[in-house]
């Protein structure tokens, strides 16, 4: 990991799939005080509670032999969350709201987002760090990368 300065005014996108908390420094690189300025939660409860239907099955001659791959709705609902967080970071950043973000996500998530995000908000990503830091304190994830 490189070193991530925590610089005043600057955002701090942490996210997994199913939650994103949006901080913002008030303090300075120094002692960081990441205040929250927008939480959003998705409820992804796990595949096995999602689907309906058992696999479908395919055979030859019309004798089913072959169980068809089950589709992981948990997955894809956590990558159509990356994508609304992608999109709503170009909106803040279109409006100004941030100049400079760096994005904690878990290394799943955190690619599926780099692949979404717009030219303008890349501009803006000043550090990226791939792990989840969605279950912890504001005050430890201040700890945290200030350390990393």
């Amino acid at each position: 990991m490189t070193d991530i300065n925590l610089a005043h005014d600057i955002w701090v996108l942490v996210a997994d799939g199913e939650k994103a908390l949006f901080l913002r420094n008030e303090g300075d690189a120094q002692y960081p005080n990441l205040q929250v300025v927008r939480k959003v939660e998705e409820d992804n409860p796990p595949t096995r509670e999602q689907g309906t239907d058992a696999p479908g099955r395919t055979g030859q001659g019309g004798t089913p032999t072959s169980a068809m791959e089950e589709t992981d709705w948990h997955r894809i609902a956590k990558e159509r969350f990356a994508d609304e967080i992608a999109d709503r970071l170009y909106r803040m950043a279109h409006r100004g709201d941030f100049e400079q973000i760096v994005i904690v996500a878990p290394p799943q998530v955190l690619g599926e987002m780099r692949q979404k995000l717009h030219k303008e908000v890349e501009a803006k990503v000043v550090a990226e760090v791939p792990k989840t830091l969605t279950g912890h304190p504001v005050f430890d994830i201040e700890k945290i990368l200030k350390a990393a």
